[in-house]
């Protein structure tokens, strides 16, 4: 039998999925996680197979989560389940050790061959994830596009500066802030400033050009 913690915060979700689950005869749902810290607090109380992991939860995103549960029990398979498909957290899920990264609009079926493929120590992997996956291994790292000006004013986008203070402290004109922000933007392949801030932070950008 396949022990699996589920970790969702949306409740409709967890109670189809934890439906879905009661149905079949080889994999049982011994607990439920409601953020990212319940989650890891699970897994450790169940030491379970297998973990499905939401990404965008309260408290502590699945990410976190993922790497946190892994850290502690390296024998657990953590299935990330979402509806995101951004290259920002289908990269930051894999490198946190996830095992599979699903899609919320696969099929029932789907998901139960995930658990299993995650329970055997495979890697099931939505093929619109993999792509991701499999471009980014083809292309150099992102980061070092930037030009030096581009990785400053990305640094102090990190540390939480508003455009107005970035350009004071670059000496720069604001709408010189904006322009780089469009090319840093366009080259890390997000959208905002948030998504900017957590691709630093999960590629280890600020720990390279820091100092």
């Amino acid at each position: 039998m396949i022990r699996v913690v589920l970790a969702d915060d949306h409740g409709v979700i967890r109670d189809g999925l934890g439906r879905l689950i009661a149905a079949l005869d080889d994999i049982e749902l011994v607990g439920v996680a409601s953020d990212g810290v319940e989650a890891v607090e699970r897994a450790a109380e169940l030491a379970p197979d297998v973990v499905l992991m939401d990404l965008d939860m309260p408290r502590l995103d699945g990410i976190e989560a993922t790497r946190r549960v892994l850290a502690d029990h390296p024998e657990t398979a953590v299935l990330v389940l979402t509806s995101f498909s951004d290259r920002p957290r289908i990269l930051g899920a894999i490198e946190a050790g996830a095992c599979g990264y699903l899609l919320k609009d696969v099929a029932a079926d789907e998901v139960a061959e995930g658990i299993r493929a995650a329970a055997r120590g495979e890697s099931p992997i939505d093929p619109r994830a993999a792509r991701t996956i499999l471009t980014a291994q083809a292309q150099p790292d992102p980061s070092q596009q930037l030009s030096g000006r581009e990785a400053e004013v990305l640094t102090l986008l990190v540390e939480g500066l508003p455009n107005k203070l970035i350009a004071r402290r670059l000496e720069i004109s604001e709408k010189t802030v904006k322009t780089h922000l469009t090319s840093i933007f366009r080259t890390l392949g997000v959208t905002d400033r948030t998504q900017a801030a957590l691709w630093a932070e999960r590629s280890g950008f600020t720990a390279r050009r820091g100092g």
